[in-house]
C-alpha cells in the first residue's frame, strides 16, 4: 500500500517540462559580462604592475625599454 501511495504522489517533472526560462538566461548573460569585466580589470592591473616595476617602485633598478623588438636586437648582435 505504501508503494502505491509513493508512486501516485511522485511529482517529478519530465525532462521536456524543465526549462531555465528568462531568469536563467539573464543570469547566464550576467555571468558572461562579469567574466569579461574581470578580464579587462586583470589586464589593467597587470599593466600598472609592469609600469611600476619598470619605474623601480619595487626596489629594482628602473628599466628603459628599447624601441627595437627583441628579434631584431638579437639579429643586430649576431651581425655586429
Amino acid at each position: 500500500m505504501q508503494t502505491l501511495v509513493t508512486i501516485l504522489a511522485d511529482t517529478t517533472p519530465e525532462d521536456s517540462e524543465v526549462v531555465a526560462g528568462p531568469l536563467g538566461f539573464a543570469i547566464w548573460i550576467f555571468l558572461i559580462l562579469a567574466v569579461v569585466v574581470l578580464g579587462f580589470s586583470l589586464v589593467k592591473q597587470l599593466r600598472k604592475a609592469e609600469a611600476a616595476k619598470d619605474a623601480g617602485v619595487y626596489g629594482d633598478e628602473p628599466v628603459v625599454r628599447d624601441e627595437v623588438p627583441a628579434d631584431e636586437a638579437a639579429q643586430q648582435k649576431s651581425d655586429g
